[in-house]
């Protein structure tokens, strides 16, 4: 995390990500050139050429850039505290209440609605 990136992007990071599309482009025309090999030997080269292309791209500037936010996120990550089993539940029960208040509720407004419909126009309901 002491790493530093440059502060804006060249004509070189351009190329490196352009490389890196490349390449998964090859893996994946190589899949379908290649029909006369085993499926799972065509999956391989689909497989490493993500890999490659990824390995390329973290090497640019927006790749760097990604990889600190990557690194950032999973530090935020443990930082949060998790509810517990019993808190779990009980949000859920209350969730679940609450949809079932709320349900009922509606079912009433749509029930006196349509009666009123039907009292005023004399159709519907």
């Amino acid at each position: 995390m002491t790493d530093q990136v440059q502060e804006n992007a060249t004509a070189l990071d351009a190329l490196k990500l352009a490389a890196g599309v490349v390449i998964l482009a090859a893996g994946i025309a190589g899949f379908y050139l290649l029909s006369d090999l085993p499926i799972w030997l065509r999956w391989i080269i689909v497989l490493a050429s993500l890999v490659v292309g990824a390995l390329v791209s973290l090497q640019s500037y927006q790749g760097k850039t990604f990889w600190q936010f990557v690194q950032s996120s999973r530090v935020e990550l443990r930082k949060v505290v998790w509810p517990s089993t019993q808190e779990t539940w009980q949000v859920t029960l209350v969730v679940f209440v609450m949809i079932v208040v709320l349900g009922l509720f509606f079912w009433g407004v749509d029930t006196l609605l349509g009666f009123l419909t039907k009292w005023l126009t004399g159709r519907g309901g």
